[in-house]
């Protein structure tokens, strides 16, 4: 998603590969479950490394690596808010300074949310305010969430050649 996709106005700069940095909390219903830990080991392995490779090795949102490893594999999730249906829409390889941020409650449960905040309103460009404003924004989304039983759509996955568990 691009910053003008993302409604904040043509006085926003881009970030640097041209996307937006945002904030994206699973709820609390879903958690525990992942790819990683769903998955084969021989279907995660193929589909993060398919990632990787794809992104060039790079973040595709700040174009930055991680001083451990490059880059790490994040899921793409659409809500469907309605109907309480959490579909896999894909991967995304992204710094683990991005990935932080993605996953920012955990960043924060963890002592490292200014370290997120930081790096959000950097990436961005924005302002305190504004950082904050999505802060705020994300947390009210992932409480309405969180008060839904999610039922989880892996159809992407058979499209990759993986079986769905």
């Amino acid at each position: 998603m691009t910053i003008k996709e993302f409604g904040l106005g043509e006085d926003m700069p881009d970030a640097p590969r041209g996307r937006v940095l945002l904030i994206e909390l699973v709820p609390s219903t879903s958690w525990g479950a992942n790819l990683r830990s769903e998955l084969k080991r021989v279907d995660w392995d193929k589909l993060r490394k398919q990632t990787y490779r794809g992104a060039g090795y790079k973040c595709i949102i700040c174009g930055g690596v991680g001083p451990r490893w490059p880059v790490e594999c994040h899921e793409i999730w659409e809500y469907d808010d309605e109907q309480s249906i959490q579909t896999l829409v894909g991967l995304e390889a992204l710094c683990p300074a991005c990935h932080e941020v993605k996953h920012f409650g955990r960043a924060f449960n963890e002592g490292n949310g200014g370290r997120a905040a930081h790096h959000l309103k950097n990436v961005n460009g924005w302002d305190r305010d504004r950082t904050n404003q999505h802060i705020r924004d994300a947390f009210v989304l992932w409480q309405d969430r969180s008060s839904k039983k999610w039922t989880l759509n892996l159809d992407w996955l058979k499209d990759q050649g993986v079986s769905v568990p």
